[in-house]
């Protein structure tokens, strides 16, 4: 099968451009001129003719969860929120709307930096305003940080002599009993008695996921779905093994694994896991570590107290000799580890143990972290150094250039959420969403990485503006760079002959406009493997 896209402005490397490329087989055959590309073209073969625009590699989000997007697009949404009360609106006009609800409602996205009353994270009692029967569990942005009301918390078992969790842990009020609200390990608690999403209902909420992912332009996700939240790891091997053998499943998935001992990674490793089973479209990737929590939250593990909370250095969720064990176990057996890490002190500790398990030797593994956003310059130079791979968020920089100097202090500051740094230094860089955190839409963190502003325009001339990338750099973060962080880069990530028809036609050219405009691109056609999987109802394709 034949297909030739023409009048096109087809990117092909940082000041190349083509007008036509030829697909063969899913693979890309030729790119070239319109002439020499329709010179091959066979009968029968089809021709999108692209208008003019531009057309660019598929995004491929080096990081994300894919089954939390379904999640929140089918239940409670708190994103946006401007207050306490809204919350308790919303919440209460949900269980009007969703009477099956009455089970227990689990829901995210509120940040109480953008409430424009009182900026405090929820408490029970707020929750409690909406039911004081049903069961409330809600994550704040960046899922860190949580809050249950009190039926919740009852049928958790959680009382005022329940023992602190390792790894997290749950406040409590001055009369001794909790106040509801939970920290990273202790959300385990609470959802745990949220009731269970059944097989078919992820499978229906998961491929609403995706189509919404190749939508906004994504035709791969590494997604750490396995070991996260509610999700049953068994479950969501099954469901997206069901969705690709089924043909419902339009971007490539490669699944990064979460496991939170020893044993259970151990057991994982010797019983189920099976590297060789990628076809392309579906693969086993990387072991998921969390070495600490969000800067947002202020459990982000630092070196130093937060400028603005003294005496609190954040949470460490898993201890140096648990972390050591799993990269031990990791290194044995050729299997690549990533690492939450958000503070310098996460940071500093996770290339610790990734020292241990190199000994001096190259990272082939390519081990990395995700985030990696609180440095000084000796750890970006030592992250270089070590060859460690860079998994940022640059669409962070919207809502985290608001807090983060009062966070760790002006001189940290200027150092961190170096991406152009890191890929400078020789640190392989590539960019994700962690979406459902933020959107998945890989545009509004494109233009991140070029302005270095909120999409308000704040702060003026751009948070460390010496980090600003060319749009081209942060393209190729977003589709080569993302493909050398799951070993493809030689199959995925450019408009080349021999690479794999994974393609977008968008509906501006963002390296010729105002820079200011690059988040609002908008996709008007998404290929996968040379197959059309979404279509802009004004685009005729």
């Amino acid at each position: 099968m034949q297909t030739a896209v023409v009048n096109a402005k087809v990117y092909v490397r940082d000041g190349q451009f083509e007008s036509a490329l030829l697909i063969e087989n899913g693979v890309i055959a030729a790119v070239g001129s319109d002439e020499a590309i329709k010179e091959r073209v066979g009968k029968g073969a089809r021709v999108v003719d692209a208008g003019g625009r531009l057309v660019l590699p598929g995004m491929n989000d080096s990081h994300q969860h894919l089954f939390c997007i379904g999640q929140d697009l089918a239940t409670l949404d708190l994103r946006g929120a401007r207050s306490i009360d809204e919350i308790v609106d919303r919440g209460r006009r949900f269980i009007e709307e969703n009477p099956g609800s009455r089970g227990g409602i689990c829901a995210s996205g509120w940040n109480q930096d953008y409430f424009t009353g009182e900026k405090r994270v929820l408490n029970r009692f707020d929750l409690d305003r909406i039911s004081t029967e049903i069961p409330l569990y809600f994550t704040r942005i960046c899922c860190h940080i949580a809050a249950a009301n009190t039926a919740a918390l009852q049928k958790a078992g959680i009382t005022g002599d329940t023992t602190q969790p390792e790894g997290g842990h749950f406040g409590l009020s001055p009369d001794g009993t909790p106040d509801g609200v939970l920290h990273e390990r202790a959300l385990e608690m609470v959802e745990r008695i949220i009731p269970p999403v059944d097989e078919e209902t992820w499978l229906h909420r998961v491929q609403k996921a995706a189509q919404y992912a190749v939508s906004v332009g994504l035709t791969s996700v590494q997604s750490n779905d396995v070991g996260q939240g509610q999700i049953d790891g068994a479950l969501a091997f099954r469901v997206i093994n069901r969705l690709h053998q089924s043909g419902r499943l339009p971007v490539r998935y490669r699944h990064q694994l979460a496991f939170y001992s020893g044993e259970a990674f151990r057991t994982y490793l010797e019983h189920e896991y099976r590297p060789q089973d990628n076809d392309g479209r579906l693969a086993v990737g990387p072991l998921k570590l969390f070495k600490d929590g969000s800067l947002g939250a202020r459990t982000a593990l630092m070196r130093q107290d937060y400028c603005d909370d003294p005496g609190n250095r954040g949470l460490e969720t898993i201890s140096d000799a648990e972390m050591d064990e799993m990269c031990a176990l990791a290194q044995k057996h050729g299997m690549q580890v990533i690492t939450h890490v958000i503070g310098d002190g996460a940071i500093e500790k996770t290339l610790n143990a990734y020292e241990k398990v190199l000994a001096g030797g190259p990272n082939t593994l390519r081990h990395g972290l995700v985030h990696c956003q609180i440095t000084d310059r000796p750890q970006l130079e030592r992250i270089a150094r070590m060859g460690i791979l860079t998994l940022a968020q640059p669409v962070f920089l919207h809502y985290d250039s608001h807090i983060v100097e009062s966070r760790v202090g002006r001189a940290l500051a200027q150092t961190s959420y170096a991406f152009r740094t890191l890929s400078e230094l020789g640190s392989p860089v590539s960019f994700g969403s962690d979406s459902p955190v933020e959107d998945c839409n890989p545009f509004p963190g494109i233009a991140a990485a070029v302005n270095r502003t909120d999409p308000d325009g704040f702060p003026q001339g751009g948070y460390v503006p010496g980090e600003r990338m060319t749009v081209a750099q942060a393209v190729d973060c977003y589709t080569v760079g993302s493909a050398y962080a799951e070993f493809c880069e030689e199959k995925k990530g450019r408009l080349l002959p021999g690479y794999w028809a994974d393609l977008i036609v968008v509906d501006r050219d963002i390296f010729s406009i105002d820079p200011r405009e690059i988040g609002k691109t908008r996709v008007l056609m998404t290929m996968t493997g040379g197959d059309i999987v979404y279509t802009a109802a004004d685009f005729d394709a």
